[in-house]
């Protein structure tokens, strides 16, 4: 095969519409726009969202919404995980929470919640704690240090 011998996929290839060029095309006089009106006009065009005089709908809606930068989007463990999984004394970190799969994805970061009882002392690392949290690790004699 050679480049001259390229042809296109039959049916493709069509020929333009020659419009205005008298009654006996089909497509004369008002070259198949019809009369008057905005779409027969040289630029007639509606834009997609014009709905001719009715109000629009981006008017007929109402605002709604906030979206608060400051929000931080933590992955969430709870103390009954850190009793199921981690033994007495030793450290929990997020790399490990993550190798372990507690953690799927880091996101702002840990937060460790106060959900269930805690036996073991731990030193636990994340990037926040709830009060509850903070309270129970102190208490067995672990330590609850902020990242």
């Amino acid at each position: 095969m050679r480049l001259e011998d390229l042809k296109p996929t039959p049916g493709s290839v069509k020929e333009p519409k020659r419009v205005g060029r008298g009654i006996g095309s089909g497509l004369g006089k008002t070259s198949g726009k019809g009369h008057k009106g905005q779409k027969s006009r040289g630029t007639g065009k509606v834009h997609p969202w014009h709905e001719g005089g009715q109000t629009p709908l981006h008017r007929r809606l109402p605002k709604v919404g906030f979206k608060s930068f400051v929000h931080k989007d933590y992955a969430i463990v709870n103390l009954r995980t850190l009793e199921e999984r981690f033994e007495s004394g030793e450290e929990v970190t997020p790399e490990k929470l993550i190798k372990l799969g507690i953690v799927k994805k880091l996101k702002d970061g840990v937060k460790i919640l106060g959900d269930g009882e805690l036996t073991k002392p731990l030193i636990v690392k994340a990037h926040a704690f709830s009060e509850t949290a903070k309270k129970a690790i102190e208490t067995v004699g672990g330590r609850a240090e902020v990242i």
